[in-house]
């Protein structure tokens, strides 16, 4: 019985924040908000939102981009599914690029650092070796 039911519900993977991810998005507004929480939930529940959409430049399929907008802007939450041991929340931030849709230089070098931190942190945490 216990099989079946992990294979009915599998086990909600974590969601961890690298950085100043969680502060970022408790800045943005209420709405974005929840949005954002609504598509992480369905990441942890090893689902995708539909309005998740691959992050283009980081290796495949593992970085997803969620895109809100609101009265005051455009917001993006980018987050890894990369790593088995849990959902890694690695930026949240108003898009500000004058470029069309393109996520700005800045953005796409916070979000590589902080891929290689959840990287590490995984590691660890598959190593036994993580203390939260």
């Amino acid at each position: 019985m216990f099989w079946y039911s992990l294979l009915v519900n599998p086990p909600v993977r974590p969601l961890l924040w690298i950085g100043s991810s969680k502060k970022d998005l408790i800045a943005l507004p209420i709405g974005v908000r929840k949005f954002f929480g609504h598509a992480l939930n369905f990441a942890q529940n090893g689902e995708q939102h539909e309005a998740a959409k691959v992050l283009k430049g980081f290796g495949g399929a593992g970085v997803l981009e969620v895109v809100e907008d609101d009265a005051d802007g455009t917001y993006r939450a980018v987050y890894t599914v990369k790593f088995q041991e849990a959902v890694f929340v690695l930026h949240c931030f108003q898009k500000k690029s004058k470029n069309g849709i393109a996520t700005p230089k800045r953005d796409r070098n916070i979000i590589q650092t902080r891929l290689k931190v959840a990287e590490a942190l995984a590691r660890e945490i598959r190593d036994g070796k993580a203390h939260f």
